[in-house]
């Protein structure tokens, strides 16, 4: 339920500061609880037990495992760039953090008598920023595997960056059918244009090479290359361990987050609910983690289904399947469109 429709309003300076702080704690917060939501999840789908001693039920062991990983010794090797070795982890969680900015939870709402909308900020160029920092995140993995001083670690790095170039191209277009249909660029208004219909219905191509492409661009499986400890000794984190190995861990995990916010709001309806359901205002933000979970949940099952591809096979899809049905289903679209109106 919207309270002000205005989306012209000013918020005070506190409620912003308060927003970022919120956006924080929901991105630390929320690692720990996947962490532990996979890896229960995953323990019942192949039939066997997940954590279930540290606290009650296991709930204790991701916090277990952060304290581990925080109280070991950092140390690097002797052929590493010192500054860029260092740096390249935190590009990689900052870029994460940053692009719940623009995740809308809800629409303006009255709290304590002043407009306050429940995202981070309402840009005109939601998808453009999304992408701006995807961008930035690749280069927290170039760096990294390049400033590591190892053959290994720069070899997966390498595979990382011809795998994130590949599938972001295919990632863009996939929304260039929502953003036709919707006209505009604000993740908010894309919502809002949502209220009669949720864009999974006529952009469907669309939303399963968005799926697709989230994988490979969050490193999971089926399109975990990367990180493949089989072949590369675990990829461009290598020769990482203690709490940079964790940076790199909770970027993953927070990128896989990300994507499942952008899935629910521009093609699941984000805060809306089917049916013309218009429930009070403080239900939006729920409505919108239900939705993500729902993705997240999606995310392990494939991950306990599918085998890793070869690299060939990942680069052939890719080039030769992704790109060009992104692109047909971005052109029929704007076709489309056109000619409705």
């Amino acid at each position: 339920m919207t309270i002000f429709a205005d989306v012209n309003y000013y918020e005070p300076w506190w409620a912003q500061v308060a927003k970022a702080l919120v956006i924080f704690v929901v991105a630390l917060s929320s690692v720990p609880l996947i962490l532990m939501y996979e890896r229960k999840l995953l323990g019942r789908m192949q039939s066997r037990y997940g954590p279930n001693r540290v606290g009650p039920y296991g709930m204790m062991q991701p916090l277990a495992d952060i304290l581990k990983l925080l109280s070991k010794e950092m140390s690097r090797p002797a052929s590493s760039l010192g500054l860029l070795y260092a740096i390249a982890p935190a590009i990689s969680i900052l870029t994460a953090v940053a692009a719940l900015a623009i995740i809308p939870f809800g629409d303006v709402q009255d709290i304590f008598g002043t407009p306050i909308g429940l995202y981070g900020i309402d840009v005109d160029i939601g998808p453009l920023y999304l992408f701006a920092f995807g961008a930035i995140a690749f280069y927290g993995l170039m760096l990294g595997g390049w400033a590591s001083g190892s053959k290994y670690s720069f070899l997966g790095a390498m595979r990382a960056a011809a795998q994130l170039i590949s599938y972001e191209v295919a990632l863009g277009l996939s929304l260039v059918g929502v953003i036709f249909t919707a006209g505009t660029l604000s993740l908010v208004s894309i919502v809002e244009a949502q209220e009669g219909m949720w864009y999974v219905v006529p952009q469907f191509v669309g939303f399963l090479i968005f799926l697709i492409a989230g994988f490979a661009e969050t490193n999971r499986t089926p399109f975990d290359l990367p990180e493949a400890d089989a072949e590369l000794v675990q990829g461009y984190m290598t020769e990482y361990g203690a709490s940079r190995f964790a940076l790199y861990y909770f970027a993953e995990y927070m990128n896989m987050f990300v994507i499942s916010a952008i899935a629910a709001t521009v093609f699941l309806g984000g805060w809306l609910l089917p049916f013309g359901i218009d429930p009070p205002g403080w239900v939006d933000p729920i409505v919108v983690m239900v939705k993500i979970v729902i993705f997240i949940t999606l995310f392990i099952w494939i991950r306990a289904t599918l085998p890793r591809l070869r690299y060939d096979q990942l680069m052939s899809f890719g080039w030769k399947i992704l790109l060009p049905l992104a692109t047909l289903n971005a052109l029929v679209t704007a076709i489309v469109v056109v000619a409705v109106n």
